[in-house]
C-alpha cells in the first residue's frame, strides 16, 4: 500500500486540517483527563493546559518536532501523596519547580552537547527502550478492551475487536486522506457499534448520555495557584528524574517514526525545556504536570501525518473545549473498549518501531553484548521492575518501568566491553550449524 506523508512543516488544507486534528484529540482525550480525575484536579483545566502547553512546546522547539503533551501519569502519587498532607496548592507548586528542574538539565546538556547520547544510546539500547515503551502500554490497552467494572466481558472484547478491525480495514485497504484518518474511522465504527450493540441489548449498554445531559454547554476551567514548601518541591524534582528518562525514550520513538534526529535538530536541550516549561506553565493554572503522549506518537506512525499544523490544530481544539463542557462530555461516553481496540494498534505501532530500530541498525544479536542488553532491558521494562527507596517521612522515590530499563541499559552499554565473543569468533571456525540467511 502506498501512502503519502506529509511532512513536519507541512500544512494540509482546512477541510483535511480539522478532522486530522481531530484525531488527535481522540486519541489523547480519556488519558489527558482521567489524571485529573485520579488526582482532584478539574479535567477542564487539564484540557487546557494540555492544548496551551502543546502550543508552548512547539514554540519553545521551533515547531520542528510534532509532539502532543498531555497529562502525566508519573506525577500522580506525588500529587495525591503531597496534596493529601500539605494541600493541592503545594502539590502544584512541587509540580513548577520540576518544570523548572527541566529546563536546568536541558541547559546543561546545551553546554555539554549531544555527542555523548552516541556513546549511551547506540542502537541495540534505543530499539530495546522503543519496544518496552510500546509494550509497558499493552496491559492497559487489554485492560480497556476486555473489562467493565473489573469484570471480564465478551461482549466488550467483541466491540474492541470489532473497532480494531475497522480501524485496521481504514488503514491497509483505504486510500487518500481516508486512509490518514484511519484511527478516528476505527474510533467512529467502534463507536456506532457499540451504541447499536445498547439498543438491541440494554444489558450491554457501553454507552451512558448522562454527563452529556447533565454538563453545562459553556464554562471557564477551575484555576487553581500554586505555593511552595521545602519537601513537595524535593519530592517532585525527585520524581522528575524518572520522567526525564521517559523524555529521552518518547523523543527516541518521536524520531524513528518521523525519520528525523530530533536529539540533534532542534536539540535535546530544546525538547527538554519546551516539556518542562509546559509543566511549569500547567502549575500556575492548577493543570497536571504533561508530557509527550504516545498515543499521539502511534497515531503519527499509522497515517504517517507528522505536520506540526495538525498538532497545532489538536491543541487548539483541546482548549477550545475546556471552555465547550457539553462536547467534552459527548467525547467522554467513549466507551473503554472502543479506545481499547483502538490502543491495541497504536501501543503495538511504538513497539513495532523499536523492532524497526533494530533491524535497519543491523543489530547483531549473535554478538552477547547485544543479546545482554536487549534482554535486561525488556525484561525490566516489561516485567515492572522498580527502584524505590525513601526520601523523607512517607514520600519515597521511585524508578521503574521505562525510566529504570532506559537507565539500566545505558549503565550495561557504558559497562559492558565491546565484542565479548571477539576471540572465540577469531580463533574458532565456523562450525555450520546455522542456516544461512537467518
Amino acid at each position: 500500500m502506498s501512502q503519502s506523508v506529509i511532512g513536519v512543516h507541512d500544512r494540509p488544507s482546512l477541510k483535511k486540517w480539522i478532522p486530522l486534528s481531530f484525531q488527535h484529540v481522540f486519541a489523547m482525550f480519556g488519558a489527558t483527563i482521567l489524571v485529573p480525575l485520579l488526582t482532584g484536579l478539574s479535567p477542564s483545566t487539564a484540557l487546557f493546559t494540555a492544548g496551551t502547553g502543546t502550543l508552548l512546546y512547539i514554540l519553545i522547539t521551533g515547531a520542528k518536532v510534532p509532539a502532543f503533551l498531555g497529562s502525566s501519569f508519573a506525577f500522580i502519587p506525588p500529587l495525591i501523596g503531597i496534596s493529601a498532607q500539605y494541600g493541592m496548592p503545594y502539590a502544584l507548586g512541587g509540580a513548577f519547580c520540576a518544570g523548572i528542574f527541566y529546563t536546568i538539565v536541558g541547559a546543561i546538556i546545551k553546554i555539554a552537547g549531544t555527542k555523548w547520547l552516541d556513546r549511551a544510546l547506540p542502537p541495540v539500547v534505543i530499539g530495546s527502550v522503543i519496544i518496552v515503551i510500546g509494550l509497558n502500554l499493552a496491559p492497559t490497552a487489554m485492560q480497556s478492551a476486555m473489562y467493565v467494572d473489573n469484570q471480564y466481558s465478551l461482549v466488550a472484547f467483541s466491540v474492541a475487536l470489532f473497532t480494531l478491525a475497522v480501524a485496521i480495514i481504514a488503514t491497509i485497504f483505504f486510500k487518500g486522506f481516508f486512509n490518514t484518518l484511519s484511527i478516528l474511522i476505527g474510533l467512529a465504527g467502534g463507536y456506532v457499534f457499540a451504541l447499536v450493540m445498547g439498543i438491541f441489548f440494554p444489558a450491554y449498554k457501553f454507552i451512558d448520555f448522562s454527563i452529556v445531559r447533565d454538563s453545562d454547554w459553556f464554562g471557564l476551567p477551575s484555576f487553581a495557584f500554586p505555593k511552595f514548601a521545602f519537601v513537595p518541591v524535593l519530592t517532585f524534582i525527585i520524581v522528575s528524574l524518572a520522567t526525564i528518562c521517559e523524555h529521552l525514550g518518547d523523543t527516541l520513538v518521536t524520531s524513528k517514526v518521523v525519520g528525523r534526529d530530533f536529539y540533534k535538530d532542534p536539540g535535546l536541550h530544546r525538547t527538554l525545556t519546551g516539556d518542562g516549561l509546559a509543566t511549569t506553565w500547567a502549575s500556575l493554572w492548577g493543570g497536571p504536570p504533561n508530557t509527550t503522549y504516545g498515543e499521539n506518537i502511534g497515531v503519527m506512525a499509522i497515517t504517517k501525518v507528522y505536520s506540526v499544523w495538525v498538532i497545532g490544530g489538536a491543541a487548539v481544539i483541546a482548549v477550545i473545549l475546556s471552555f465547550i463542557h457539553k462536547f467534552g462530555a459527548i467525547i467522554q461516553t467513549i466507551p473503554g473498549p472502543v479506545m481499547g481496540g483502538i490502543s491495541m494498534l497504536l501501543y503495538g505501532l511504538i513497539a513495532s518501531s523499536g523492532l524497526r530500530t533494530i533491524v535497519e541498525s543491523g543489530v547483531d544479536y549473535k554478538d552477547k553484548r547485544n543479546l545482554t542488553i536487549s534482554s535486561v532491558i525488556l525484561v525490566i521494562g516489561i516485567g515492572g521492575g522498580v527502584l524505590k527507596f525513601s526520601v523523607g517521612g512517607a514520600f519515597e522515590f521511585s524508578l521503574g518501568g521505562v525510566a529504570l530499563a532506559t537507565v539500566v541499559g545505558i549503565l550495561l552499554n557504558l559497562i559492558l566491553p565491546k565484542k565479548l565473543d571477539s576471540k572465540k569468533a577469531g580463533s574458532e571456525p565456523d562450525s555450520g550449524n546455522e542456516v544461512s540467511g537467518e
